[in-house]
């Protein structure tokens, strides 16, 4: 299954099947009598959802980007002027719901597999009920990961873009999504919080517990260290990914000053 994921192809192919069913689409569209305009933001709307095959935002921005900058060198190169100019907002418009531009410092969305923390309870027992939130939770990966492995537990999801927030809500309805700012709401309530961010977060990540998780809770990190803090534990889950988990109050490495 690996090898049919796009976000697992080589760099530039997941690009260019993006553009190509981008164009497809267009070209159907068009077809079918639809709108000059109308057809460009749906075919966009295309290219903006397979941007999710990139591993990196320049990535993703690319393939995003690709259909209507090519559609606009197309019209310009044959003298057309046929499209009214806010149609080519459109594009910009879906990219920044997807992607809010005060996200972008956040870890780039990209998904939990599906049994990377299938051994957390035997190293962090949860009771029947604990309040569980992934931080982040993008279309729901990481919520659906957790699930697995604490099905006693109340599940949460922060997701500060609209669209994804909205997307995971349906594919997770078992969990509570809500639009928020993980780095503004607070975390003092969960028993366990679950991040998938960049190495340049996880100094901001451990800030935040040591502020307000309360004794005993737990920080899960996948993939990357906190390297200002001790982890209790760490291991490497199934498919090849570090598990870091670190406890509160999240201890100062030796030779660190808190």
């Amino acid at each position: 299954m690996r090898r049919l994921n796009p976000v697992h192809w080589q760099w530039p192919l997941p690009a260019v099947l993006a553009w190509a069913l981008c164009w497809a689409v267009f070209r159907e569209l068009l077809g079918q009598g639809m709108a000059l305009q109308w057809a460009l933001g749906l075919s966009s709307a295309l290219g903006v959802a397979c941007s999710l095959w990139g591993a990196t935002w320049w990535r993703r921005l690319l393939i995003a980007a690709g259909f209507p900058l090519s559609l606009a060198a197309s019209l310009s190169a044959l003298g057309a002027d046929s499209l009214p100019a806010w149609a080519w907002l459109l594009p910009l418009g879906l990219l920044l719901l997807v992607y809010p531009v005060n996200a972008w410092r956040d870890a780039p969305l990209f998904p939990t597999p599906p049994h990377a923390l299938v051994d957390l309870p035997r190293h962090a027992p949860l009771p029947q009920g604990a309040h569980v939130l992934d931080a982040g939770c993008g279309l729901g990966h990481g919520l659906q990961a957790l699930r697995l492995a604490y099905p006693q537990a109340e599940l949460h999801g922060m997701e500060w873009s609209w669209p994804l927030r909205l997307l995971c809500g349906l594919r997770c309805p078992w969990a509570h999504v809500t639009r928020a700012d993980i780095w503004k709401a607070s975390w003092a309530r969960y028993d366990m919080v679950y991040v998938f961010q960049r190495p340049e977060s996880m100094a901001r990540a451990v800030d935040k517990a040591r502020a307000e998780l309360r004794p005993g809770a737990w920080l899960v990190s996948l993939d990357f260290e906190a390297t200002t803090s001790t982890p209790r534990a760490s291991w490497r889950a199934p498919g090849g990914k570090m598990v870091w988990l670190y406890q509160a109050p999240l201890p100062v490495p030796p030779g660190e000053s808190a």
